[in-house]
């Protein structure tokens, strides 16, 4: 891609008029709000975050008040998100954030690594997205930004080390200017360049991008292969076992866990038990004196 500054500047201009209105956007937002909203959207749509984040920060607005509370009631919070294991996760970063950081998400990348739960994107996304700093973020929807506007391919492939190389190269050299473009190619990639139906004729950078410069070649790299459906899987039946816990503010006996996690008349017998085993492995799920609980 040429004229680099001319992209920058395009894309941020755009950014500023299209972005959708996130709360945790805001500039009045705390570092700790953005550290529970990159953790909730891994994997997750926007609107079902939406609700749920709102929730979580009127009641935790700091880490030590999360910090304060037993790790089962950040699983209740988290409801239907999904992967509740980031719920765990989020509490025992909040307990570090407290007991070693005097109550402060860090700010450096390093010490933001080592959290509970934060990975080498969330770490750089907080670090750029609270603090300012300059990282490049790269997420799925800036992959694929970069791989039609850069590289001509109509998908990106798997994930590697080359992802950062390009976004740095793409990086305006302030901070400010740096942590605008790492949103805007996101925001680019989820509402514009979409995987199945791009909107080329309302994107910002359309004239400089390669993919449309060859005429929209169908050259993805193959598509990994699709997850199980969750129709009759093992994580509906955890997500069964789950729902009765959260509902309950008691222990459940295991035998009532059993019984909601196989109401959907499974054929393997042994689904329930094996769901609410890797529950227990997961630490989402405590037993004691034959009865199960949030832990």
């Amino acid at each position: 891609m040429q004229q680099k500054g001319a992209v920058a500047q395009a894309l941020i201009e755009w950014y500023g008029h299209a972005a959708r209105d996130l709360p945790w956007r805001s500039p009045t937002v705390t570092p700790w709000a953005v550290l529970v909203s990159e953790f909730m959207l891994q994997q997750t749509q926007v609107d079902r975050v939406l609700p749920r984040w709102t929730a979580w920060i009127e009641r935790w607005p700091a880490a030590s008040a999360l910090a304060a509370e037993e790790p089962g009631e950040a699983v209740r919070a988290w409801d239907r998100l999904g992967y509740p294991r980031r719920a765990l996760w989020l509490h025992r970063a909040a307990v570090e954030i407290a007991e070693q950081h005097g109550d402060r998400v860090p700010s450096e990348v390093d010490e933001l690594l080592a959290l509970t739960g934060i990975g080498p994107y969330t770490a750089r996304a907080v670090a750029v997205f609270a603090f300012g700093e300059r990282h490049p973020v790269v997420d799925t929807n800036t992959r694929r930004v970069i791989a039609r506007a850069v590289h001509g391919r109509a998908a990106a492939g798997m994930p590697s080390p080359a992802d950062l190389a390009d976004m740095e190269a793409l990086l305006p050299a302030g901070r400010a200017e740096s942590a605008v473009f790492n949103a805007a190619a996101m925001e680019l990639g989820a509402t514009v360049c979409t995987a199945r139906a791009p909107a080329c004729a309302e994107c910002p950078i359309r004239e400089w991008c390669e993919w449309r410069g060859a005429g929209y070649p169908d050259n993805a790299p193959a598509k990994r292969p699709r997850q199980a459906s969750f129709a009759g899987s093992d994580r509906q039946v955890r997500g069964r076992i789950m729902a009765l816990l959260r509902a309950a503010r008691g222990p459940v006996p295991v035998a009532d866990a059993l019984e909601a996690g196989a109401t959907g008349g499974e054929r393997d017998p042994g689904q329930a038990r094996r769901a609410y085993d890797s529950l227990i492995a997961d630490g989402l799920v405590v037993e004691v004196e034959g009865a199960a609980r949030l832990p």
